[in-house]
């Protein structure tokens, strides 16, 4: 005779949600350790994606960037290799977040978030290309031409400024590109009304600009406005799609 399950629903405790949460967090520190370090062996090839971009900005002594100090290149060696943790651990970040809400989302919601969290990816990889390909090297071409250093000033750029310089812009662009799939989910759970985030367009597209003012390194207006227009963009795409799909309606 087959015993009844005491437990048919799978309810749990105050407690086991706790140690739940806990091996989720020490399986993201796992991997976030695996990534660092997988990101200090292939070091050398990392930063030499960052060095690139100042190599067209001539300083007259041989050399584009500069260490003031002498524990700076180990400062950046460290820095560099803990943000790409984050960035190659991200994943399965967003799935142990996923996986531990889901027991309390209808699984008709599912879906949708897995949809969104498989969108978010791309989204992610948007922000990075923009950033790395193209806002980048404007920015620095843009803020070390002659209009604003004469042809007689050399420029001298400090190693670990400059590397966190580009390293800064690229982490935040794959973490403001996230922003139009949030709204995006929240408008699909009906947590938000799609006319009220419409009506609210103006004062969103504000709060854009001076997001991306903020995130910005540079203080050129063309680099933040690189940063702003794709995501007003992406944020009046996330109402049509819930237009077309009827979500957030009420």
């Amino acid at each position: 005779m087959a015993k009844r399950d005491p437990n048919p629903d799978k309810e749990m405790t105050i407690l086991d949600h706790i140690a739940e949460l806990r091996n989720r967090f020490f399986v993201s520190l796992m991997f976030f350790v695996v990534a660092t370090i997988a990101s200090l062996v292939f070091y050398r090839n990392i930063i030499d994606l960052f060095t690139v971009q100042f190599e067209s900005i001539k300083s007259g002594l041989g050399m584009t960037l500069f260490a003031n100090s002498i524990a700076e290149g180990f400062i950046v060696q460290l820095k560099t290799a803990a943000i790409f943790g984050v960035i190659l651990s991200l994943p399965v970040h967003l799935i142990n977040i996923i996986q531990f809400i889901f027991p309390g989302i209808d699984k008709k919601y599912r879906r949708i978030i897995v949809i969104g969290l498989i969108i978010s990816f791309f989204l992610a990889a948007l922000g990075a290309y923009l950033a790395y390909f193209r806002i980048i090297p404007f920015s620095i071409n843009f803020l070390t031409n002659s209009v604003f250093i004469p042809k007689g000033v050399g420029v001298l750029l400090n190693y670990q400024q400059s590397i966190g310089y580009v390293l800064s812009f690229l982490l935040w662009a794959i973490i403001t590109f996230q922003a139009p799939l949030i709204l995006e989910i929240l408008l699909a759970l009906n947590v938000l009304k799609r006319k009220a985030v419409f009506k609210a367009s103006r004062f969103v597209i504000v709060g854009i600009v001076v997001l991306a003012a903020v995130i910005t390194p540079s203080v050129d207006p063309v680099s933040q406005l690189s940063i702003a227009a794709p995501l007003v963009i992406l944020y009046f795409m996330a109402i049509l799609v819930a237009k077309i799909l009827r979500w957030g309606e009420g």
